[in-house]
């Protein structure tokens, strides 16, 4: 899938399938809340942003994490949750 900061890759995982983006931190432009650590990715600093694969959510349920936030969620799961 093609974006506007570069392709979406699949990655499987135990919490079912993801599409994931890299967003580098020449284009990340605004202010999100990591599901992660609850903290703010300020612009300027490079994350992913993941949603479920098609079959268990879509675009619509995106959200942008920390780089070491998303490759430990394994280990921590999201700090609350998202409606």
């Amino acid at each position: 899938m093609g974006t506007g900061f570069g392709w979406s890759r699949v990655e499987q995982a135990a919490d079912g399938e993801w599409m994931v983006r890299t967003v580098p931190a020449a284009q990340a432009t605004k202010h999100y809340r990591c599901p992660g650590c609850d903290h703010e990715i300020r612009p300027g600093i490079a994350h992913v942003v993941a949603w479920p694969g098609a079959e268990e959510g879509g675009v619509g349920d995106r959200r942008h994490w920390h780089n070491g936030c998303w490759n430990a969620r394994s280990r921590r799961g999201p700090t609350r949750r998202w409606s």
